[in-house]
């Protein structure tokens, strides 16, 4: 598209300049502006592909107040404030100020998803208003001082820290192409989870690489160790060789090994004919650039291309060597790594077991810790430079509940190998109940009442292809019902018409309907205990020490010490054993089973009880928040009758039972029979705060009277805070020795 052919396309997209007379001349700066705004919006066409959807909103030109003495200009949307030295006179400072803050307003109305990105922010800025060629003539700064400078700076808000931003910029000799990549990620509306770093900037390595390493939940998707820079990006060598296989959408070649080509010195014993497992094992750049020459292997990642976008890469592969590592010219930091692995291994578990070999017959193998890895999926890679030499090593372990990525530089991943099942080990002891944990949530609600929001990156998995999911809350039904639906980054934020604010989930959605319900006979159950009992149709999935965790804050979030302890370890126990809630299903989220509202902050009575060893009873632990607190309730006594009988009398409680006797007519004779059913039945269904002790019968009403809350069995979560034992002190006077 030529420049003219952009300028006049984009007439109609001027905002509306408005001036209050007190930067002058009015009309002057008004057209100054339209110019500046004209030629920015062409450029931003050009560099993104397209012009925003949207017409800008009216701007406001007007003099700064307060501004800082290094400063010409500021802004926030909808407002440049500009400093004039003269009155009546736009001079040249004034004008690059002006082209200055007008690109932080393009960005605001052409991009709003990288608001707080003020890396972003800035280099377009000077990119684009002329400051460069000042800069240019500055003293020589190098780049890795440069780096240093906004790494201490990072709002780019001094001359030192500009300075240090335009030595990065003038490294592009044109327009960076990192801000057009980012324009065009603008422009598609691809998410961007990872601020623009120096290094994608750049497009050079501007600083030594250094040691990161990051372990991940795959459940719960929570940072549960991290060392080092795990955000930096950096050349990430053959580790995305897995995402090349998994966007493909036809079955990957066999090829034939071409003997003296480097790329093939895949290890010794190749075979005459190399598969993608093969391929994979030996982390064979030969195959995969074959592939490519072929003709069928996937483009840029293929479906799986926006989810390592969404986690931070730094941009398109141009072609396989790009994609595979050959060349250094994209980057990925550990975090993000770690997070694409976390998607693929929900995706696609038939990859994870390929890679799961590595250390038998891979890049791992026979290495003294080899044996360490059974049951652990790993892929390697290298950066070398020219001279082959290792830059940077780099090893990605995924087990049954964790991620781990670690990053070496100078090292080849066999000689650091040791170090994975070490920290693996280390995230095991000290962070108890990492283990998966699955809830049937959200049973009492409406399904197409549902609704979910990622903050990060979110995805549902449809036969293993990842699909983006709206930004702003959706409906959660349709999501799940095509597959797993997991957030990258950040927590689901769920909501619904009794919960607007909405809950965090930090985990997996699932869809899963239970077994249709019948009630016992003769057992009163009100609308919503049928629903508890059924289940739901959303499973969760997030780890047990998360739900224990949840569990405990939405029982008692006041509880603390030795009692919470002791709830926690019950907690974490049901959840293993809910057959006798729901045979063959999860735990539920109701009082049915016990309450979990989402995820929240683990504390530390959570994670010492995930840490001790399981209790001892094998079946449900009943417990109630109890206490001695008297309560009385009334209810119609139609009510009472429609649960227990009509002329019922004498009734009593007893042993977690209701007992009580019932008129009946059997031919002439009348007689009372001696009935009795779960006290729990009856104080569900009249919403009792517990199992009475005593019931008044009056001419149209009952009047209900007992002490504490809850069905009073189990572990009395009150009189534990009072007893001032241990937690299992607690559970062995209340399950028994």
């Amino acid at each position: 598209m030529g420049w003219t052919a952009v300028t006049v396309a984009l007439l109609a997209a001027t905002p509306v300049f408005l001036t209050r007379g007190d930067v002058t001349p009015e009309a002057e700066l008004r057209a100054e502006a339209e110019a500046t705004w004209k030629a920015l919006e062409a450029r931003y066409v050009v560099e993104a592909g397209g012009a925003p959807a949207r017409a800008p909103a009216t701007l406001s030109l007007q003099r700064g107040v307060g501004m800082l003495p290094s400063r010409n200009g500021q802004g926030r949307p909808g407002v440049v404030e500009l400093r004039q030295a003269t009155p009546g006179v736009l001079d040249e400072r004034l004008r690059v100020a002006l082209r200055h803050e007008l690109a932080h307003q393009l960005l605001w109305w052409a991009c709003p998803a990288s608001a707080e990105d003020r890396l972003f922010h800035e280099a377009f800025a000077l990119a684009v208003s002329g400051e460069l060629a000042e800069w240019r003539e500055a003293p020589y700064q190098s780049l890795a001082s440069a780096s240093v400078e906004l790494a201490r700076n990072p709002d780019v808000d001094t001359p030192r820290a500009r300075r240090a931003l335009a030595r990065v910029l003038n490294e592009d000799s044109g327009f960076p192409k990192a801000l057009t990549r980012r324009l065009r990620q603008c422009q598609d509306g691809a998410r961007q989870a990872v601020p623009l770093s120096v290094d994608e900037l750049a497009g050079v390595a501007v600083e030594a690489a250094a040691s990161a390493t990051v372990v991940l939940s795959r459940h719960s998707g929570e940072v549960l160790f991290a060392e080092g820079d795990i955000k930096k990006a950096l050349p990430f060598g053959s580790t995305l060789k897995p995402f090349v296989v998994a966007g493909s959408g036809a079955s990957p070649p066999v090829l034939s090994p071409r003997a003296g080509v480097p790329e093939w010195a895949c290890g010794d014993g190749l075979p005459g004919k190399v598969d993608v497992k093969t391929a994979l094992l030996r982390s064979c750049n030969g195959y995969f650039l074959d592939w490519e020459g072929q003709g069928s292997a996937p483009k840029a990642f293929g479906p799986w291309g926006p989810v390592l976008a969404a986690v931070g890469l730094s941009g398109e592969p141009l072609d396989m060597a790009d994609a595979i590592g050959l060349r250094s010219a994209l980057r990925l930091s550990p975090w993000g790594l770690a997070q694409a692995y976390r998607l693929l291994a929900e995706a696609r578990p038939d990859l994870l077991v390929v890679l799961a070999d590595n250390a038998a017959r891979g890049t791992l193998s026979e290495l003294p810790v080899s044996k360490a890895f059974a049951g652990v999926a790993t892929k390697t890679g290298t950066v070398r430079d020219a001279e082959s030499r290792p830059r940077l090593g780099w090893i990605v372990a995924v087990e049954a509940d964790l991620i781990a990525v670690v990053a070496r530089p100078g090292l080849m991943p066999r000689s650091f190998a040791d170090e994975v099942p070490a920290v693996l080990a280390q995230v095991r002891d000290k962070r108890g109940g990492q283990e998966a944990a699955r809830v049937q949530v959200l049973g009492l609600v409406a399904p197409g009442d549902v609704e979910a929001r990622c903050r990060g990156a979110g995805f549902v998995l449809e036969s293993g292809t990842p699909r983006a999911v709206p930004e702003d809350f959706t409906k959660l039904e349709p999501l799940v019902s095509k597959g797993a639906a997991v957030c990258l980054g950040s927590p689901w934020r769920v909501r619904f018409p009794d919960a607007p604010a909405g809950r965090d989930y930090a985990g997996v959605f699932s869809w899963s309907a239970p077994p249709p319900y019948k009630p016992p006979a003769g057992v009163p159950t009100s609308p919503n205990a049928l629903k508890a009992r059924r289940g739901s149709d959303f499973l969760f999935r997030t780890t047990r020490l998360q739900y224990t965790a949840g569990v405990v804050a939405a029982e008692d979030a006041s509880l603390t010490g030795e009692p919470r302890v002791a709830l926690a370890r019950v907690v974490a126990h049901n959840e293993r054993h809910a057959d006798s809630r729901h045979p063959g299903r999860p735990v539920c989220d109701t009082t049915h089973c016990q309450t979990f509202l989402g995820t929240v902050r683990v504390r530390p009575e959570e994670e010492r009880a995930l840490g001790l060893p399981a209790p001892r009873w094998r079946q449900w632990l009943p417990f109630s928040q109890g206490g001695e607190a008297p309560w009385r309730e009334t209810r119609p006594l139609s009510q009472v009758e429609s649960l227990l009988g009509p002329g019922v009398t004498g009734v009593r409680f007893s042993e977690g039972r209701v007992h009580y006797l019932r008129t009946k007519r059997e031919g002439g004779a009348v007689f009372d029979v001696a009935e009795s059913q779960p006290c729990e039945s009856l104080r569900s269904a009249l919403k009792l705060p517990a199992c009475p002790l005593t019931a008044t019968f009056e001419a149209t009403r009952v009047t209900f009277e007992g002490r504490g809350q809850g069905h009073g069995e189990g572990l009395d979560v009150e009189a534990a805070k009072a007893s001032g034992l241990r937690h299992e002190q607690l559970l062995e006077r209340a399950y028994g020795p």
